[in-house]
């Protein structure tokens, strides 16, 4: 159960940063690559920061929503 949990956070994240930095999604399977690899980034930026989004599903999907508008705003300037 937890591993669903995991991609609907993921894919969560993954939509809502792509409707931040480009104004569209990437499809469910990018949304969740996005969402978890944002996750990841997101969690560690936080903690370098010393932030914290708060506990259960809402913290969890800010943090892995920041960390996916970072990884796409790093994307974008490899890109150019």
């Amino acid at each position: 159960m937890e591993l669903l949990y995991f991609l609907i956070i993921g894919a969560i994240a993954g939509w809502l940063g792509g409707l931040i930095m480009r104004g569209a999604g990437f499809g469910i399977i990018g949304n969740i690559v996005i969402g978890i690899i944002g996750g990841l980034i997101g969690g560690w930026l936080f903690g370098l920061l010393g932030i914290s989004a708060g506990g259960g599903l809402i913290g969890s999907i800010i943090t892995a929503a920041a960390g996916a508008v970072v990884l796409l705003w790093i994307a974008g300037l490899l890109k150019k």
